[in-house]
């Protein structure tokens, strides 16, 4: 018999109000039927536990038959007044007593197709009741239910599936009594392991569940909830640092440790290293430390230096038209300035690195050097000595190079000027300083003044 019947059946009026029912004939196979009287088929019926609250079905097959009856209703005897009923039987008996006198046609159909039910269809219908047990996120339940497959009996208990659900066994798998069906309902998780972060799903409903899910080592691990804590349907966001073996190398030692720390700065601390000052590691302290990896602490010294330097001062020249071409006056001595640079220097595990400029400033200007330069034309001639021999001269005196200077530092030049001689016949500066035609001009002059007597040794070659 189909579900449809049977929701019949439940909905129907109370059998046993109306007229007898007897659409088959005479129906006596266990003989006449008297014990329960026209209701307590019903009654008994009723009495059984519901069929979706119990692990035991009701069994129709021992359902007592009903007896046969005549195709007219007798007309009903006048009731005598009842005495106190006994027993929910009796009180149901004597309500529906009241109800015989309506023998209308809606109260025939619904009875009989209860007698066509319980007569025919009995086993047919209990047959498709199955009691199964369905488990949705640990949570088991006992059903009686008439779904022909695992897909039917979620849709009528109302379990929908995401994606990233596991059910057991698959949607299509036919069903029958005593099976278990198993659903687990996925649950995001924001996972941060170690550092990098990545969006898992897992069908665990507590954090220690999840992390032995997906593989993640547990022992020596730091957590950022606790492991027993419960994952809902909408997730959580989870921090897991795992345990891991970093070398430290400092001061000349090496230390091992196992940590969950979350950066190299804690790693090293783990170990017994302090930082102090301007130390650092091998790697960004900052940085999260890696299984295996080996950290180098730098020791790190700085001090400052500062340097000096001096800065050339700048010359200007300038045209002077009352000195003679080529010859060149300073008359402002030039002055270096001085620049103070700052330097810092380190010193990594006592090897000196390259020193850092880290400031730089000039100190003094330099001053420049002013020199005037000559533009007038330079005579060449003195009346009364343009024919003697000067190029002996220059030859017995300097040897011809005119910017000797003798060994006491008195006399310099082509013709051996003392500097007090020099500038009394016009020269500036330096006589060895002074052009070679320069020279000869004033050496001329001074012949004309004092004849050969400056030149006692040398003199007579004038006129050789």
């Amino acid at each position: 018999m189909s579900k449809p019947q049977f929701e019949t059946y439940e909905t129907s009026a109370p059998y046993g109000t109306g007229r007898p029912y007897q659409p088959y004939g005479p129906y006596q196979p266990y003989g006449p039927y008297q014990p329960y009287g026209p209701y307590e088929l019903y009654d008994r019926y009723e009495a059984q536990p519901s069929w979706h609250g119990t692990h035991e079905p009701y069994d129709a097959h021992s359902a007592p038959t009903l007896p046969r009856q005549s195709a007219e209703p007798a007309e009903p005897a006048e009731p005598a007044e009842p005495a106190e009923p006994a027993g929910r039987a009796a009180r149901r008996r004597a309500a529906r007593r009241g109800e015989r006198a309506d023998g209308t046609l809606r109260r025939l159909l619904p009875r009989a197709l209860i007698v066509a039910f319980l007569a025919g269809g009995t086993t047919a219908f209990v047959a498709e009741d199955k009691a199964v047990e369905l488990t949705v996120d640990g949570e088991p339940r006992t059903l009686h239910t008439f779904a022909d497959d695992v897909g039917e009996l979620l849709a009528e208990e109302g379990v929908d599936l995401g994606a990233h659900d596991v059910l057991t066994p698959a949607p299509g798998t036919e069903l029958t009594s005593g099976d278990r069906v198993t659903v687990r309902h996925g649950r995001p998780v924001l996972l941060t392991l170690d550092g990098r972060r990545s969006q898992v799903w897992t069908t665990a409903d507590t954090v220690e569940g999840a992390l032995r899910g997906l593989g993640v080592r547990m022992a020596g691990a730091h957590l950022s909830t606790s492991g027993a804590r419960h994952i809902s349907r909408e997730g959580l966001a989870l921090d897991v640092r795992t345990e891991r073996v970093v070398t430290v190398m400092a001061d000349g030692r090496a230390r091992t440790v196992r940590t969950n720390a979350a950066t190299v700065r804690e790693a090293v601390e783990a170990a017994g290293v302090t930082l102090h000052g301007e130390d650092t590691t091998s790697v960004p302290p900052g940085s999260f430390p890696r299984d295996g990896q080996t950290v180098t602490v730098l020791r790190i010294k700085g001090e400052r230096e500062v340097h000096e330097e001096a800065l050339a001062f700048p010359v200007r020249r300038t045209r002077d038209a009352s000195l003679y071409r080529g010859t060149e006056v300073v008359t402002q001595t030039g002055r270096p300035g001085l620049r103070r640079t700052t330097y810092t220097v380190r010193t990594v595990n006592g090897v000196r690195q390259k020193p850092r400029r880290i400031e730089s400033e000039v100190v003094r200007q330099p001053r420049a050097q002013v020199v005037h330069v000559g533009t007038r034309p330079r005579p060449v001639s003195v009346h009364g000595a343009d024919r003697l021999n000067w190029q002996g001269l220059a030859a017995c005196e300097s040897g011809g190079r005119p910017d000797a200077v003798d060994a006491s530092g008195t006399y310099g030049g082509l013709y051996q000027f003392d500097t007090r001689t020099w500038r009394s016949l016009g020269g500036q500066g330096r006589p060895q300083d002074a052009p070679a035609a320069e020279q000869t001009y004033r050496a001329k002059k001074l012949y004309v003044r004092r004849g050969a007597s400056p030149w006692p040794h040398c003199g007579a070659r004038l006129h050789g």
